[in-house]
């Protein structure tokens, strides 16, 4: 059993873990794949210390096969496929009292401030074990996790069938939100300056523009009569982002903000005085969008294959790194821990 532990800004160490059975109310997962995300980067960097505790392993992104159960687990038994939706809130703020756990004031998220997937073996709470249907794929079941994030998006945009969409940025969270924009029956137009993303999502089947080479509110409202997009997801976390969104959005239009900004960026109020716009903040997901995330891979309509560029050995973990900081031919990377 190995694991990777962040050690501090941008080092890396594989060492062995302990074994351990799981303990009351908890489940051992045998790790197939884990993906490599913005957050994880974000704590390469080390720009989120203050919420880890080091050495830590990191990952959130990932699929896998029950090994053990704990005492008093229930519903999941050793040889389940299963995911992750690793959120472990505490019950009792004002947010989870209200329904909303998924935000809760004292909010853990499992890979940041508890240990992550990024390991042979990974031990969870049972509450955050999804089971998987049998029929899918384990690397595309490591999806379902960013894919749940674009559900919850989509689902906070109320993004319906005829809807003009435009996703300010095409990384893996804006293709996974076009696609399931597309999927409720949108006209999708993604804005992204990496050609290499520009040209996969144009092989998906998207319309897409470089905002470097082309005047982006110049084509939305071209592409709607004038009238602006029915809903604006900013994904980039950018100033330019941040103003654009506001200039896209047609009168009344929806703005679901989906990057996390470093600081906070100008934002134009006036023009959402003038459009009567509406302003949405979407954070992670909630278990319906884990369950919609789970059906729509298992159904086979989404192209999420498509956007597994790298697939590393989890002693690797760095090369991926490196190829996500380089900005180049990658989409999303998954590190095989021991399959």
């Amino acid at each position: 059993m190995k694991a990777i532990y962040y050690e501090g800004s941008k080092k890396l160490v594989s060492a062995p873990a302990a074994e351990a059975l799981p303990g009351p109310g908890d489940v051992r997962i045998r790790v197939a794949y884990a993906g490599i995300c913005g957050t994880d980067l974000h704590i390469y960097h080390g720009h989120m210390d203050d919420r880890v505790t080091m050495p830590q392993v990191m990952g959130h992104e990932m699929s896998g096969v029950i090994e053990n159960v704990g005492e008093g687990v229930e519903g999941l038994q050793e040889g389940d496929k299963v995911t992750v939706m690793p959120l472990h809130s505490c019950g009792q703020c004002p947010a989870c009292e209200a329904g909303h756990s998924h935000i809760c004031h004292k909010l853990k998220f499992l890979g940041i401030e508890t240990p992550g997937a990024f390991q042979t073996y990974w031990t969870v709470p049972a509450f955050t074990v999804h089971k998987l249907p049998e029929s899918l794929d384990l690397k595309l079941a490591a999806m379902v996790e960013p894919l749940a994030v674009a559900c919850h998006d989509v689902r906070m945009g109320s993004v319906e069938k005829g809807d003009f969409v435009l996703v300010i940025g095409g990384g893996p969270i804006g293709a996974l939100i076009a696609m399931a924009a597309r999927e409720n029956g949108a006209r999708v137009l993604v804005s992204e300056i990496n050609p290499y993303r520009l040209e996969l999502l144009g092989r998906l089947g998207f319309e897409t523009v470089n905002p470097l080479d082309r005047d982006v509110l110049e084509l939305v409202n071209g592409l709607t009569a004038g009238k602006g997009a029915d809903v604006v997801f900013e994904v980039t976390s950018t100033q330019a982002g941040a103003e654009l969104m506001t200039k896209a959005a047609k009168t009344r239009g929806r703005i679901v903000v989906v990057g996390i900004f470093n600081k906070p960026p100008a934002v134009d109020l006036h023009r959402f005085f003038f459009r009567e716009l509406q302003l949405y903040g979407a954070r992670v997901y909630e278990t319906e969008d884990f369950a919609s995330a789970i059906k729509l891979a298992d159904e086979g309509r989404l192209p999420l294959g498509e956007l597994i560029t790298d697939v590393l050995p989890l002693e690797q973990v760095e090369d991926g790194f490196r190829k996500m900081e380089s900005g180049g031919n990658a989409m999303k990377i998954l590190l095989n821990c021991g399959v």
